[in-house]
């Protein structure tokens, strides 16, 4: 590895770790007594690694309020920096530890929709676990993949975006069937719904685009509704309510719990209709043929076996093609 003489400078201007470390832990408690406990050291130990650290940076960090203390607007600046280090420092020793040390099991990071992860993981990942033991996965979930939080690095991501970042490989998955769904007990009350027309004017839960706009294109009950020619707006004014949410997992529930009908994503509900738990009212449904899921990949971890097998697994899963 090449040496490079600014590095070198950065390396011989930083402060202790030791001090550091000290620091971090006395401003997340605010107190050296709390942060002496917590690293099993002295409180006297604390107090010197933090003199020799203001020393260092030639300003105070904390000042004392009663028996606490409290940042300094330097201290506060010092702190956001350190503390988002430690936190990078400990997520690469712990995945090392993992992929590298003794005995190590394989880890990956797969980053998804909060109702991705809650209607279609879920009852899947058993599957997985059974079938590679020596795997551990870490789920992150989110609406907007193009902004994660800092030292977030996800090996996967299954996403509606054909080209998220850099350094991904993408490879297609499903289009989006999409159709109403109820409880059969909710269909049964209100048989009124087995027609478009019925539908218009019944309990509508309609998932709102706040929030979404990095999910590609948004298809609510007005774009649906549209596609056969009937307008949202020409509901009865004093009929049944229109419940908006930006949580499709709460509009789900809602539907499990007979409380109206709602837009069903068929790879996300195509289980419960499956189990008799969800029915289809009228038979018409929006297929988006123009556009795909995607699952993107590290491309620098192109031939790692514990990704290599979760993707195998997961088209599998999606009765598609293999992975290779």
């Amino acid at each position: 590895m090449n040496q490079h003489p600014s590095t070198d400078q950065t390396l011989l201007k930083m402060p202790s770790l030791r001090a550091v470390k000290c620091f971090v832990a006395a401003a997340r408690h605010e107190s050296f007594t709390r942060a002496a406990e917590t690293l099993c050291v002295t409180q006297a130990a604390i107090s010197r690694q933090i003199r020799e650290l203001e020393e260092h940076l030639g300003t105070p960090l904390f000042e004392r309020v009663g028996r606490s203390v409290r940042l300094t607007t330097a201290g506060a600046i010092f702190f956001d920096a350190a503390q988002l280090s430690f936190i990078n420092i400990a997520q690469a020793a712990s995945r090392i530890r993992k992929d590298y040390g003794n005995n190590a099991r394989r880890s990956l990071t797969v980053c998804c929709s909060p109702a991705f992860s809650a209607l279609w993981m879920a009852h899947r990942l058993p599957s997985f676990f059974s079938a590679h033991p020596d795997i551990d996965l870490d789920l992150v979930t989110s609406q907007n993949f193009l902004s994660l939080e800092p030292g977030i690095h996800p090996d996967i991501f299954i996403t509606k975006m054909s080209r998220l970042r850099d350094g991904y490989v993408s490879m297609p998955l499903f289009h989006d069937r999409i159709y109403p769904v109820c409880t059969p007990g909710y269909l049964q009350a209100h048989p009124e719904i087995q027609t478009l027309e019925g539908l218009r004017h019944g309990v509508l839960l309609n998932l709102s685009p706040y929030g979404r706009s990095q999910v590609a294109e948004h298809v609510d009950w007005s774009v649906w509704l549209a596609i056969y020619r009937l307008d949202l707006d020409d509901r009865q004014k004093n009929g049944a309510h229109f419940f908006n949410a930006n949580d499709y997992n709460l509009l789900i529930q809602m539907v499990l719990n007979g409380q109206g009908v709602a837009l069903g994503f068929n790879q996300l509900v195509s289980h419960l209709v499956e189990q008799n738990l969800l029915v289809r009212p009228v038979p018409e449904e929006l297929v988006l043929e123009e556009s795909r899921h995607y699952l993107a990949y590290r491309e620098d971890k192109a031939s790692d076996s514990a990704l290599s097998r979760f993707k195998s697994w997961f088209f599998a899963q999606c009765g598609l093609p293999g992975a290779a």
